[in-house]
């Protein structure tokens, strides 16, 4: 929990002025009792015919009952505070690059390898209701794993990956949306080609086929969606598809943070393929360009080792989250147990209720 509290009813506080009042009274009141006291002819024969006196314990319950009735008034006026909770992310849709540059070996044995074997770890490391869905891009992208709890399959379609040509990173995005927002009509071959072949395009549309009124988008605030994120994996360097930039803002403007992880390393290496041969460096401005936007981060990975512990730290914060929450509850639980506390105490060495 971090301080300082707000309060959403803060004119209470000032019920807090009735605690020094209660101290005094409680002088006076102790004070009144040693002047009844001194009223015997002789103190010492008062004190040997009751024996040992309670001492400073006879103060404990009265302190304890004090501190709950402080506590009781700070509930009073509301305060919240932010407290580390168990997130609300329901659904993680994790997009990943099977691009021809990912068999580099900067990152050993390969950069898909070390991709799949931190993907598995991290997805084992979730909490079981956690939904997890699985995006798989090269020259294009596609859904390859909705979103489920089943980790078998989710292993599966990880190790069914196959390496292809292109790079099409914003297209990974806006699959991802999609399948976070089936409801809202993300159509990735309209963005890509065109609305030409869309049904519900003017000049795509048979007559016949009726057109249910579009529903209004109303963008949100970026990185306030909380019932799910997404996590891409790539190298960084687009070749095709759908514009960075483009498909940042549609994330942004629904809320959903995007966590990017650079594999590979800057200098890159030379890699051939069926007769082609071309160097692939890890382009760093691209994905921090689209954690910037959606309020997500991005993590670099230039090692097998530094990959697995970025999912590591990605599955910690995306398990918990701060936020801010009202504590009153907690207050008024430890006003009770005070207040319990001092009873008891009061019982065990007075046999009396404070």
């Amino acid at each position: 929990m971090t301080m300082p509290l707000n309060f959403l009813w803060p004119q209470f506080l000032w019920l807090l002025l009735l605690v020094p009042l209660v101290v005094l009274g409680y002088w006076a009141i102790q004070r009144r009792k040693r002047r009844l006291a001194l009223r015997f002819a002789s103190l010492s024969i008062v004190k040997e015919a009751m024996g040992k006196g309670p001492g400073w314990r006879r103060h404990v319950p009265p302190l304890l009952l004090l501190l709950a009735f402080t506590a009781m008034l700070l509930a009073a006026a509301r305060p919240m505070a932010v407290v580390t909770l168990p997130s609300q992310q329901q659904t993680i849709i994790l997009a990943m690059d099977v691009s021809g540059s990912m068999r580099a070996t900067d990152v050993e044995p390969n950069r898909l390898v070390a991709s799949q074997n931190a993907a598995k770890a991290f997805i084992a490391e979730l909490p079981r209701h956690v939904k997890v869905g699985i995006v798989a891009f090269a020259g294009t992208a596609q859904v390859v794993q909705p979103p489920t709890i089943n980790r078998e399959d989710l292993v599966a379609a990880i190790d069914k990956f196959q390496l292809q040509r292109a790079t099409a990173i914003g297209s990974a995005i806006v699959v991802a949306l999609a399948e976070l927002f089936p409801g809202q009509g993300i159509d990735l071959a309209a963005m890509t080609y065109g609305r030409a072949n869309d049904p519900f395009s003017p000049q795509g549309r048979p007559i016949d086929v009726p057109r249910d009124p579009p529903k209004a988008f109303v963008p949100v605030e970026p990185g306030s969606y909380g019932s799910a994120a997404v996590i891409l994996l790539s190298d960084g360097q687009r070749t095709t598809g759908v514009a960075l930039d483009e498909a940042s803002q549609m994330a942004a403007e629904r809320g959903v943070r995007v966590y990017t992880v650079g594999v590979g390393t800057v200098e890159g290496e030379i890699i051939g393929f069926e007769g082609w041969s071309m160097r692939v460096r890890l382009d760093e401005d691209g994905l921090k360009g689209i954690a910037s936007t959606t309020k997500g981060e991005y993590f670099y990975a230039g090692t097998a080792e530094t990959l697995k512990k970025v999912y590591e730290s990605l599955s910690t914060r995306l398990t918990v989250e701060k936020k801010e929450t009202e504590i009153s509850g907690l207050l008024a639980l430890l006003a009770s147990l005070l207040t319990m506390l001092a009873a008891g105490l009061s019982m065990w060495w007075f046999n009396r209720v404070v």
